[in-house]
């Protein structure tokens, strides 16, 4: 039998098999391929890469496994709740369980600080907020079709909203010079720009609170969005998936809260939540649509049943979701979990004159090494990040990636691993840039170039910093790099 070539791939899989739309060939996805082939260990290997490329909660898991515990009944896999296996592994309406929807709804409306609630019957679950953004788009567009979305946006969203569904994604360019905050004005270039290319934009995505700048909008910017929406009879689209990972003040608010005080149609409007990052639970897979349409919920509901949560996992949620003693410790703690993390993280860089835009949510910051940059060029950026992947060994992700259209800006997260893995990461960080800007860190990579050429080695950065009270067995090595 012959050898099958390229060509011979495309002829035989599909147009979707056979192309690149998933996006996997940039920056973003090449630093998790760094990590799987050299992951940090603080015993076994010290020297490889960090993950700060994970957009993780990792920080109360003990608060979780104490509920677990203390609640065995909530799993049908042990003694004290072996009696609901037989209801919870048969099949399922692709509705949900009604305790789960009832207690997501209930969890929605909590983290929003009681100020609006939700309604269980619009809850429509798909697999985790990937398969509900994809779903979203299959009820609102067709291909060829676009919607706005202001940079910089989540890399992965490239894959998620346009792969299969043939969506594009227009920009709405957002600059440094105001915090990369969403302006009227350059809404409205873009809206102009796709009508006078002949493009039919349904609608506008935002993300709240941010990922990858850590900011939430406030409430003028998001009644200014409705109306925008409103009046041109498109949709919006709200990502609140980091919804209770605020840290400090100002609170915040949901695009649910708006529509409330605000003459709109509420048909227009559709939220996207998951468990992943309020709760750490990504694995678990949690989705959520919430639409105030009927339509797009019925219709959503039907397109659910290709990517639906897990019965038992419902069934374990619905539990611990309705612990209200629980939940609110839960959060609470998290939430502060979260803010010390950030502050020691941030202050760490600015030890070294390293700044990062002020935000107040999410589990990363928006770190500024313009000022390490030769020239404020795309190309240095990727000088600089190779360096920073292949000799400092850490995994974090350049702003080109996220369609940044300033070059100098990297995400990093900082609540995927173990305090001491963040003093190492720390120190790593420290020492490049002291020894970048004293001129002895020689950036000479070239985009031809498979290796770097450097004038020192990563050994130097942990030397002396890991000693055995630091040693820590739970430094996280995930490999799927679906956030």
């Amino acid at each position: 039998m012959g050898l099958v070539s390229a060509n011979d791939d495309h002829q035989l899989l599909s147009k979707i098999a056979t192309n690149d739309g998933h996006g996997e060939n940039c920056a973003y996805f090449d630093g998790w391929k760094a990590y799987d082939n050299d992951p940090f260990h603080p015993i076994e290997n010290r020297n490889g890469v960090i993950q700060m490329g994970l957009s993780e909660n990792q920080l109360s898991f003990d608060l979780i496994e104490d509920w677990i515990r203390k609640n065995p009944n909530a799993s049908i896999c042990t003694t004290e709740g072996a009696n609901a296996f037989k209801d919870i592994a048969n099949f399922q309406d692709y509705h949900g369980l009604p305790e789960f929807r009832n207690a997501v709804a209930k969890f929605m409306g909590r983290v929003r600080g009681g100020r609006v609630s939700f309604d269980p019957n619009r809850i429509v679950m798909s697999g985790g907020a990937t398969g509900a953004n994809e779903l979203l788009m299959f009820c609102l567009a067709n291909p060829g079709d676009a919607f706005l979305i202001p940079t910089p946006y989540y890399p992965a969203y490239d894959r998620d909203l346009r792969w299969r569904t043939g969506v594009q994604l227009l920009p709405i360019i957002c600059k440094s010079s105001n915090n990369f905050k969403i302006t009227i004005e350059a809404l409205e270039e873009a809206y102009n720009k796709a009508a006078e290319a002949n493009i039919k934009v349904k609608g506008l995505i935002i993300s709240n609170p941010s990922n990858p700048l850590g900011t939430i909008l406030d409430m003028e910017t998001l009644k200014s969005l409705v109306t925008f929406i409103n009046k041109r009879n498109i949709h919006l689209v709200c990502n609140e998936i980091y919804s209770s990972t605020i840290f400090k003040p100002p609170s915040f608010i949901s695009i649910s809260e708006i529509i409330q005080h605000l003459e709109c149609n509420s048909d227009l409007i559709h939220i996207v939540y998951s468990l992943s990052k309020d709760m750490g639970f990504p694995g678990f897979r949690v989705g959520i649509v919430y639409s105030y349409n009927d339509a797009v919920v019925n219709c959503g509901r039907k397109m659910s049943s290709f990517g639906l949560v897990s019965s038992q996992t419902q069934h374990l949620l619905a539990l611990m979701l309705s612990d209200d003693d629980f939940v609110g410790r839960f959060l609470r703690e998290s939430s502060k979990r979260i803010g010390n993390r950030h502050k020691h993280f941030t202050m760490g860089l600015e030890e070294v004159e390293i700044g990062c835009l002020p935000g107040n949510a999410g589990l990363f910051c928006w770190m500024d090494l313009r000022s390490l940059l030769k020239e404020p060029t795309f190309e240095d950026e990727m000088a600089l990040w190779h360096v920073i992947i292949k000799e400092v060994k850490l995994n974090v992700s350049p702003g080109s990636s996220f369609h940044c259209v300033e070059p100098g800006w990297f995400r990093v997260c900082f609540a995927n691993m173990d305090d001491a893995t963040v003093e190492v990461a720390l120190r790593r960080i420290q020492t490049f840039v002291t020894r970048t800007k004293k001129g002895e860190a020689l950036l000479k990579y070239k985009p031809w170039q498979k290796k770097l050429q450097l004038s020192f080695s990563s050994q130097t950065y942990d030397d002396g910093l890991m000693s055995p009270h630091m040693l820590s067995p739970h430094s996280s090595i995930p490999h799927s790099p679906l956030l």
